[in-house]
């Protein structure tokens, strides 16, 4: 019991201080006191780190020049697929007025002589092909340039069976027009808007096609 005044009167014990059982020849069972620095480094290291993720993400973001050729590329495969349109738009014409705004693009696009294969020879050789071009412009190039690719699959089709104007094939005919344009626009518009906000979409049955060409 003597070493109990003895440590008491030997240190005040601190915020900071831990006990560690330390053997002594004279007494049972006496302590010593080990001090350890409180630090500051840790929130400021902390901070450092997320600046630096902060930068790297903003950086990795794609340059609006990337993304204003991205959109660009997108026009290709939806100017084509206004040919599927003549169907709905003459069960709906209210639906034509949503494309107004693009009417002088479009007549600028059909006044050109083989637009359709001048755009895409341009996507794929001057974009797709070209190594100097950011990836991120090259795989939606791609991507518009296959979905395009697509979309002519179904002329070809009807082309072939000539389903006419009346019958199954006629329904036929005009249901899968009518799912082909409202597919290609909902792509359109989903890929427009992911480019204009700096993201890489991915279309389904396009995407993973277009990223085995990159």
């Amino acid at each position: 019991m003597a070493s109990i005044p003895l440590l008491r009167h030997s240190f005040r014990p601190t915020a900071t201080t831990f006990f560690h059982p330390k053997p002594s020849s004279t007494t049972p069972l006496s302590f010593s006191p080990i001090q350890t620095p409180l630090t500051t480094t840790t929130p400021l290291r902390n901070a450092a780190v997320l600046t630096r993720l902060f930068k790297n993400h903003s950086s990795s973001s794609p340059p609006a020049t990337d993304r204003l050729i991205s959109v660009a590329a997108y026009c290709l495969p939806f100017f084509n697929s206004l040919q599927y349109s003549r169907f709905l738009l003459s069960q709906y014409p209210n639906l034509s007025l949503l494309f107004e705004p693009i009417i002088p693009f479009l007549s600028l696009y059909r006044s050109i002589p083989y637009a359709s294969f001048v755009a895409f020879f341009a996507l794929y050789l001057g974009l797709v092909r070209n190594p100097n071009v950011n990836r991120y412009v090259r795989f939606n190039a791609m991507q518009a340039v296959t979905l395009d690719v697509l979309l002519v699959l179904p002329v070809l089709m009807q082309r072939i069976f000539s389903p006419g104007r009346v019958g199954l094939g006629f329904k036929v005919m005009v249901w899968s027009h009518n799912f082909i344009f409202l597919f290609a626009v909902l792509c359109f518009f989903y890929s427009a808007g992911s480019c204009v906000f700096g993201r890489t979409p991915y279309l389904p049955f396009v995407a993973d096609a277009a990223s085995r060409q990159i």
